[in-house]
């Protein structure tokens, strides 16, 4: 079974590890969620500038939801997995550099951050989420770039001609991945077991998605339709290649946690869109209102 399953695969042999500076370890995945980060913040000012959202205003969200997304992903992803190799006491948990994050937890903490200062600053908080989800869309989808190259999601074995098999013997796929990991054998790197690059599913995506609601947010003039659309269309994706992965606790009724999260947000999401829809449309600064609008030279008074 093992050599069937190497015959046809993308091999990865990358030290997930590119630099040790004391204390701090530089890894891919650090370096790819930081990218990402940076992306996507790109994307919100230059969207925000697009939907009468001043720079200083998108620069001063970001702020609020950076470090409540971090927090959130961190937090859910120990929660999860308390009690397990890498994660078994309070330094562990603070070790985020390293890898193992939750993005169900940076999408809801990121969410949490924004909102608190949307709310003070008394902006239109259904349109700067529409530009949120946008921004964490690209984000998530260059972060995972770290997550390919670092293996410590695991998926199911696969033969597929785009699996990936992971070779370098400091890769967590092949210290201690269930099936394809070295586990107790003694067998040549070579000859380990490709798995699904789940991670790379859910990039291409959190692509095709965000390419989806650039279109709504424009064509649809409904603030909120986007973001609860980023919701719900995540959600169904993130299930779907959850049933790939083999690295998260089932909780209830074979569901995963991604999964359970996926099931409650569906229809929130849903009811979400329905109520966005129902709302009047978006009037951008400078704009006449609906029904108001100037009268063209034709309907100039006499």
């Amino acid at each position: 079974m093992i050599e069937a399953l190497t015959l046809l695969a993308i091999e990865i042999d990358i030290d997930p590890e590119i630099q040790e500076f004391g204390e701090l370890l530089l890894t891919w995945h650090g370096v790819f969620t930081a990218v990402g980060i940076a992306v996507g913040v790109y994307v919100a000012v230059v969207l925000g500038r697009r939907l009468g959202f001043i720079d200083d205003d998108v620069y001063s969200v970001a702020l609020m939801a950076i470090p409540g997304g971090i927090i959130g992903a961190r937090a859910l992803y120990v929660v999860e997995r308390w009690g397990s190799p890498g994660i078994e006491n309070v330094m562990d948990a603070l070790r985020v550099n390293e890898g193992g994050i939750s993005i169900y937890g940076a999408i809801l903490g990121g969410i949490a951050g924004g909102l608190i200062y949307g709310w003070v600053r008394k902006m239109p908080i259904r349109r700067a989420l529409d530009v949120a989800g946008l921004a964490a869309l690209v984000g998530m989808a260059i972060g995972r770039i770290g997550d390919l190259i670092n293996g410590e999601h695991f998926a199911e074995a696969s033969g597929l001609p785009w699996a990936v098999r992971y070779t370098n013997l400091e890769n967590p796929s092949v210290l201690s991945h269930p099936e394809c990991g070295l586990g107790p054998l003694s067998i040549d790197t070579s000859q380990l077991c490709a798995q699904h690059p789940a991670v790379a599913y859910e990039m291409i995506g959190d692509l095709l998605i965000f390419g989806l609601l650039l279109a709504v947010i424009f064509l649809v003039r409904k603030d909120g339709v986007a973001f609860f659309g980023f919701v719900l269309l995540y959600s169904l994706m993130r299930f779907g290649v959850s049933e790939l992965r083999i690295d998260s606790r089932e909780i209830i009724w074979g569901l995963t946690t991604p999964q359970v999260t996926a099931l409650f947000l569906i229809p929130v999401s849903v009811l979400g869109v329905l109520w966005s829809l129902r709302q009047s449309e978006r009037v951008l600064p400078g704009e006449p209102e609906p029904g108001n609008a100037s009268p063209g030279p034709s309907e100039a008074p006499a």
